[in-house]
């Protein structure tokens, strides 16, 4: 045999061998690109199913929520009734979400003694030194400051004098006047505006209405000024909207949690009631966590007397 003959045999070898891998892959491909099709398809009904599915579960819930809204002053009514409310804004609250808490603690019998609204200075780490100043000088005869050097704590117990008090309580508590004259002392300093009227009698209660942002310091000083709003008065419920950063804190906060209410959610319905609920129940001496990321709405009933 000549090494033509041997070039040519391997030669021949190799093509063989080749083709045979073009044919192989070629039908291998053909049944891997099958399969691949057919998981699409099934996965693509998939989806459709679930978008349809989710789509009457967002039907029914908008369905609910209208239902909610519509019974909201019957599910409140007399549940606050002659209790005072200090209503206060947060940075970044929505003013239809303070406006509609505000007006179902009217339907709930009970009255809003001011609605008070904090800057974002008030919040504002840079400006933590300043107010930290700031009020000592502002707080009025009789009132008492905690022992700490924390600005939210140090603030909420200023705001606490000036707009809350407990029903029946020993200590003295600030004139109208008085109140008056310390809220336009931080206005002016950028801290706070003012409300246009405030009750010459303080509230029991403090309802803060945060917004749905997160923000970890502002967050964290915000939850301390509540639980001081709820040291001072008769208690308080922190309610923001979803993904609130400020109710988070306080409830990842052992010891804010033990003495504050908080509500997610606050932009639907449900939560907008449960608020007003929750303000009951911080009045009972109760505390808990409502809205759709702590999985209910509705307080537990107040013991029979």
């Amino acid at each position: 045999m000549s090494l033509r003959y041997h070039v040519v045999s391997i030669a021949a070898i190799l093509l063989a061998l080749a083709l045979g891998v073009v044919l192989g892959a070629s039908a291998l491909s053909g049944r891997v690109l099958g399969a691949l099709t057919t998981d699409r398809d099934e996965l693509a009904g998939q989806v459709v199913a679930l978008r349809g599915d989710r789509a009457a579960v967002d039907t029914r819930l908008q369905a609910t929520e209208r239902l909610v809204a519509a019974g909201a002053p019957s599910t409140v009514a007399g549940v606050l009734l002659g209790r005072g409310v200090a209503v206060v804004a947060a940075p970044g609250a929505d003013p239809a979400d303070v406006a509609t808490v505000s007006d179902l603690v009217t339907r709930a019998g009970g009255r809003v003694t001011g609605r008070l609204a904090l800057t974002d200075a008030a919040l504002a780490p840079d400006r933590a030194d300043a107010l930290r100043a700031l009020v000592p000088r502002l707080l009025p005869a009789g009132a008492q400051l905690p022992t700490t050097t924390d600005t939210g704590a140090l603030t909420g117990s200023l705001l606490g004098s000036l707009l809350v008090a407990r029903p029946g309580g020993t200590d003295e508590q600030t004139t109208g006047p008085e109140a008056r004259t310390a809220l336009q002392a931080l206005s002016q300093a950028g801290y706070v505006q003012a409300p246009d009227a405030l009750d010459p009698t303080p509230a029991e209660l403090a309802l803060v209405v945060a917004g749905g942002g997160t923000d970890p310091a502002r967050d964290s000083t915000l939850a301390r000024m509540t639980g001081e709003l709820d040291r001072v008065g008769a208690g308080a419920v922190l309610a923001g909207r979803t993904g609130s950063g400020a109710v988070t804190a306080v409830r990842n906060d052992s010891a804010l949690r033990s003495g504050l209410s908080t509500v997610d959610g606050l932009e639907g319905p449900s939560s907008q009631v449960a608020a007003i609920l929750a303000l009951r129940e911080q009045a009972d001496g109760r505390t808990g966590l409502y809205g759709p990321v702590a999985g209910t709405f509705t307080p537990r009933t107040a013991p029979a007397p």
